[in-house]
């Protein structure tokens, strides 16, 4: 593929609006750009330079003339080329930060914008890593991609999730494929001394969670002695940990029977099953349930789904995850803890504590913040979109 300067279409800035992209942020939206009837025809994901009215370049990425996020920069250097040893590059780069923050190859290894590699996301459990292509201009370098992940990363096998919700948006279908190798079985995922399995074909997301890396060092500890109750549960992260670290029973809740063979798979792998119940029930009707028999627990983990896919459903959302507080603060025994996560981006860290403490006064309980937290650190935030920010969790002790 030619990516000279020379070669690429140019896209271009309407008067007045280039100050927010000369000064750092990655996108360009399409009411900032001028889209004329050349720009028009460009097919989504094309390569393109980005230029002030003047005709100054500031930098080359990937354009879709039917979005919103219309331009996503991958260079500043409106003449590099995107290519393989590009993207090799890029990698390599987030991979030597991983390697610095930690010793074994579990982690998400690309985090889109925050890694410079916008619409891609890249989860590694050792020798198999999970991709998520979500934009266009991703799709559109998928062959280079693929190179330049074996450059930098051999692993024995690629699986593309492509099935996320965002791809819509984009004009683009779902699917789930195995780019590299074989998948026979669900892959083990080695965290906190414990090992865990991912379903990385039809779990959800990339099919295991590492952004909660951080909130399971501090909870796991937190249970030595106690009891754990876990909504939400998942594969069994926060519970399993709880029980190798010593609680002396937890009880995992989630709707998915496939997610908690998994979890019960995990709790035998650690010799920690004779501590641990998996039970498939909605987490609110179980929360209502477990208050009506008088249970208490030592901690109350509910890490649930997104409440907020997009801005009109913030209302309904906080809403939400204030029922949840108010629902799960009665099953906290005194001077237990209490932990509630939002994954929505458009959650802001404040509202979201606004709402659990307004949840649990609404139980009669009060309590004190002893943690608030965000996804671990192999989910770089770019300076410039906080956006790329989306998990927030806070820890409480109850009263």
């Amino acid at each position: 593929m030619d990516n000279s300067q020379a070669a690429l279409p140019r896209v271009f800035l309407q008067a007045g609006r280039d100050r927010r992209v000369a000064l750092g942020h990655p996108w360009a939206y399409s009411n900032e750009i001028t889209i004329d009837a050349d720009a028009k025809a460009l097919p989504p994901g094309s390569l393109a330079t980005l230029h002030r009215v003047d005709g100054k370049p500031l930098g080359l990425g990937t354009f879709n003339p039917h979005t919103l996020i219309a331009f996503r920069l991958l260079s500043r250097d409106a003449s590099a080329t995107i290519d393989r040893a590009f993207l090799a590059n890029r990698i390599t780069r987030a991979l030597n930060l991983r390697q610095t923050l930690f010793d074994a190859p579990f982690y998400r290894v690309v985090h889109a914008e925050g890694d410079g590699l916008p619409g891609l996301i890249c989860d590694r459990l050792d020798g198999v890593l999970v991709a998520q292509i979500n934009t266009a201009g991703m799709q559109a370098l998928t062959d280079d991609l693929l190179a330049a992940l074996d450059d930098a990363l051999a692993p024995h096998t690629v699986v593309l999730r492509n099935d996320s919700p965002a791809r819509a948006s984009e004009g683009l279908s779902g699917s789930v494929t195995i780019a590299k190798g074989q998948i026979d079985d669900a892959i083990m995922v080695r965290e906190g001394g414990c090992c865990f399995f991912a379903d990385v074909l039809a779990g959800q997301k990339t099919g295991w969670f590492f952004d909660q890396r951080d909130a399971r060092d501090i909870i796991a500890p937190l249970s030595a002695g106690g009891s754990l109750l876990d909504v939400f549960c998942h594969t069994g992260g926060f519970a399993v940990r709880a029980a190798a670290a010593g609680a002396h029973s937890v009880v995992g809740v989630d709707s998915s029977e496939p997610a908690l063979h998994l979890a019960r798979r995990a709790a035998a792998a650690n010799g920690v099953e004779h501590l641990c119940a998996f039970r498939r029930a909605d987490a609110f009707t179980e929360l209502e349930r477990l208050a009506r028999s008088k249970e208490r627990f030592r901690i109350v983990v509910a890490d649930p789904p997104a409440f907020v896919k997009s801005r009109k459903d913030l209302a309904s959302g906080l809403r939400g995850y204030r029922k949840l507080a108010r629902l799960a603060a009665p099953l906290v025994a005194p001077q237990g803890f209490l932990f509630i996560a939002s994954c929505s981006h458009n959650v802001e860290p404040d509202a979201l504590l606004s709402e659990i403490v307004h949840g649990i006064s609404s139980a009669a309980r009060s309590g004190r913040i002893i943690h608030e937290g965000r996804a671990a650190p192999d989910h770089p935030v770019h300076t410039h979109l906080p956006e790329t920010s989306y998990l927030k969790w806070a820890i409480l002790q109850l009263d």
